[in-house]
This record gives C-alpha cells, sequence and structure tokens, in this order.
C-alpha cells in the first residue's frame, strides 16, 4: 500500500501581516492532484493544521472543504489527522463524527476511558489499502502536554523525567496494542508531533516547546519493528539520527524568510508488507516566492543598487507577487529608510514584507558597565546619549536630545 505523509500546514498563517490563504490553497490544490496521480491509499497529517488554536472561518473552512474534495477524487482515501501544538485539540476533534463519513480519523487529543486509563483502541488506527484490508496500524499520538502522558512509577528506580519517560510508555503501551492486533503482513507506523534529539529547527518560525526543561526526545521512544515514523513539528524535511524510516517531512511552504532554502515537499511512502520498501519527496510547487536582498547585510547603497536592478518576471495577479525581507547593514539610524526602499522598488512585482536592520558587533569597551559611583552622577539625559553611542558608536544628533529632554518635561508634567 501507499501513503502520503504531510504535517505543519498552519493554515490561517500571515507573513508580515500578508494573508496567505492563496498559497494554502494552491498547496491543497496541488496535493490533491497529487493523492489521486499517485494512486495513494492514505494520508497521514502529523499536526499544526491550523497555525493557531483559534482558527479564522476561512482556514477552518479550507480545511474542510480539502477533505471534502480529496475523498471525493479518490474514494478508498484513508486520513488519520493528530493535532499538533499550534492546533486546539477540541476544535480539531469536534467535526470528528462527521469526519468519519470521509475515513478521516481525528485524534485531537489523548482519549481516556471512564476509569481515567488511556482509551489505547481510539489511538490505534487501522490504514485500509485499497481493497478494503488493512495494510497497516497507526499509532496516533498527537501533541503531548504533561497531563496527557501516563504515570511512570517504577521501585526499582527513580523517575527521573517524568514527562519523557510518560512519553516513551504512552508509545509502548499504544505499539504493544497495535501489535495484538495485527495480523501477518501488516506493518506498525507511529505518528507524532514532536522535537525529537538533533532535529534541526528554524530560525524563527518554530515554537519551541519546553515542557518541564524537556525539548527534544529520543528515538528510543519507538520501537524497533516500528515500520515507519511519520513526524510533525520541524518545517525542515530531515530524518531522525540518520535513520530513514524516521522522517520529517517538512512544511509545505516557507513559514519564514528563515526557510527560504529548505526543500519543501510530502513524502510518498510504499509499504511492502510489514516494511517500507521506498520513501519518495515529492517537491512541493511554490505559488509564490521568498526572497532576501541582498543574502547578507550589506550597506545601504549597496542594498538600494540590488534592489534597483532585482528584475521579476510580471504578473497580472499580484497575489503572485513575491515577498520581499530586505536586509541591511547600518552605520546610524536612517531616517526614511523605509520611504527609499520603497522608491528603489516601485513598479516592481513584490510585496515589501519585512526590513531587517543591524549594526556592526560592538567592542567589549562598549559594553562595559558604569560603576555604581558613576551612575549616582547620572541624569536621565547622560544615559540616553550613553545608550546611543554604544549602540550607533556616534553623539547622538542635537535635535534628537532635544526631542528626549522635551519627552522627559512632559512626563514630569504628567505627573505632577
Amino acid at each position: 500500500m501507499r501513503f502520503i505523509h504531510t504535517s505543519d500546514w498552519h493554515l490561517g498563517q500571515t507573513l508580515h501581516n500578508f494573508e496567505r490563504g492563496f498559497e494554502h490553497q494552491h498547496f491543497l490544490d496541488w496535493l490533491i492532484e497529487t493523492i489521486a496521480a499517485e494512486q495513494a491509499d492514505g494520508l497521514l497529517i502529523c499536526g499544526d493544521i491550523f497555525d493557531n488554536a483559534n482558527p479564522s472561518a476561512a482556514s477552518q473552512k479550507q480545511l474542510y472543504r480539502f477533505l471534502q474534495q480529496a475523498k471525493s477524487r479518490v474514494p478508498h482515501l484513508n486520513i488519520i489527522i493528530i493535532a499538533g501544538n499550534h492546533d486546539s485539540p477540541g476544535r480539531l476533534e469536534a467535526p470528528g463524527p462527521l469526519l468519519e463519513t470521509l475515513d478521516a480519523t481525528v485524534i485531537g487529543f489523548v482519549p481516556r476511558l471512564s476509569d481515567g486509563a488511556i482509551d489505547l483502541a481510539r489511538l490505534v488506527v487501522p490504514l485500509k489499502n485499497k481493497l478494503g484490508a488493512i495494510a497497516a496500524w497507526c499509532l496516533a499520538i498527537p501533541f503531548l502536554r504533561p497531563g496527557d502522558v501516563p504515570r511512570v512509577e517504577n521501585a526499582n528506580y527513580p523517575v527521573v523525567d517524568p514527562y519523557m519517560e510518560g512519553i516513551a510508555l504512552l508509545y509502548r503501551q499504544a505499539f504493544e496494542y497495535a501489535h495484538s492486533l495485527r495480523q501477518p503482513g501488516q506493518a506498525i507506523i507511529a505518528l507524532g508531533h514532536c522535537h525529537m534529539v538533533g532535529g534541526e529547527i528554524s530560525e524563527d518560525s518554530e515554537r519551541r516547546i519546553v515542557i518541564g526543561g524537556t525539548e527534544a526526545l529520543s528515538a528510543h521512544i519507538f520501537d524497533a519493528s516500528i515500520a515507519y515514523a511519520a513526524l510533525g513539528h520541524l518545517h525542515l524535511a530531515q530524518s531522525v539520527g540518520k535513520q530513514a524510516h524516521l522522517r520529517y517531512c517538512g512544511s509545505p511552504l516557507p513559514l519564514s524568510f528563515a526557510e527560504v532554502a529548505y526543500k519543501h515537499q510530502v513524502l510518498r511512502v510504499d509499504l511492502e508488507g510489514e516494511s517500507v520498501s521506498q520513501i519518495t519527496p515529492l517537491p512541493v510547487p511554490r505559488a509564490v516566492e521568498l526572497l532576501r536582498v541582498p543574502a547578507r547585510p550589506a550597506a545601504l547603497d549597496q542594498v538600494l543598487a540590488a534592489l534597483a536592478d532585482l528584475s521579476l518576471p510580471a504578473h497580472a495577479d499580484s497575489q503572485h507577487h513575491a515577498y520581499l525581507e530586505v536586509r541591511i547593514r547600518l552605520e546610524a539610524p536612517e531616517p526614511g529608510l523605509r520611504a527609499r526602499i520603497e522608491t528603489a522598488l516601485e513598479g516592481k512585482p513584490v510585496r515589501l514584507a519585512k526590513i531587517e536592520t543591524s549594526f556592526a558587533p560592538k567592542t567589549a569597551a562598549d559594553h562595559a558597565p558604569a560603576t555604581l559611583d558613576e551612575l549616582e552622577r547620572l541624569q536621565p539625559d547622560d544615559i540616553f546619549r550613553r545608550l546611543y553611542r554604544s549602540k550607533y558608536e556616534q553623539d547622538a544628533a542635537p535635535e534628537l536630545c532635544a526631542a528626549f529632554a522635551e519627552l522627559l518635561l512632559s512626563q514630569e508634567g504628567s505627573a505632577t
């Protein structure tokens, strides 16, 4: 049998106030065509379906329309969805009874029985082939919060990290339950939304998962006989610990300018009996490009020249216009910076999303703290001048000092 592994859609995300519904719809349309063309039997969506816990009506409609259209296009398709750390477990599960009619199983949180025990039967989901026969059992484990994991008690050794050991225990219990169900020739697949040890994170688009001091999970939580682990959370497609069958598929589109060089993809996974026979990346085409100009921060004159020389294909539809991050190394504050950049970009098919400014690194002497005696003698305007010189390596302009003095006077007046 064959399934598609995808995650981290982040429907409803904005990029520096630019809505990205057009890009997400482009991806979803492509994914439906890909599922049909690849004759996939299953679709595994491993968390962060939405960008936040209170998604807009438009982004929810986008998801449910996709599920309906995918099932209509590929009637035998099985769909399994788990929640990520960005998702609301309850909101994701709310339409569950309706989605079951589309052969879609949604696991938002760890279900429990009336006695408080974990309902393993709901966490272990069958994956069927085109003939309707069970080809694999999936451990559908969503993003885990401390209250989700079972309590670990062992008289033989102290429990060092209850959260980590609770996660390992939950995967072990789910695996044992799946193992008791499976027949010869059926594979066991693990789903998870987590940060594994050694996983490479994005610069500024992934929310760190830090619970009780724990950040990354060991690959040892997966039993050696698990055929494949379909993971979500990290936006860069990668394997875990050089083990090809433990995989992050990555996000389908760049969610920040830190991800412009990522190869965004979904993964096609082929099973042969109880094992994986092939894992194939399927590149996701970009509807909108993200540009960083220049690649590294440069002086303003160089940047303006690079922007003036920027040549991009024209698009009648502005939704296809590239997003642009401009990166500038300044020696001092530059009045009217944005206006100068916008002038250089006039008439070009781009959307200015971000201006990143940085300043030359300071020496140790620039950061030398003042002594207590010096602090006692300093007035607010003295501190202002010192901070300005420390950051920009030059004296503040007289008009700037005058404006600061006026601000101080107005604050003093309002306090009396």
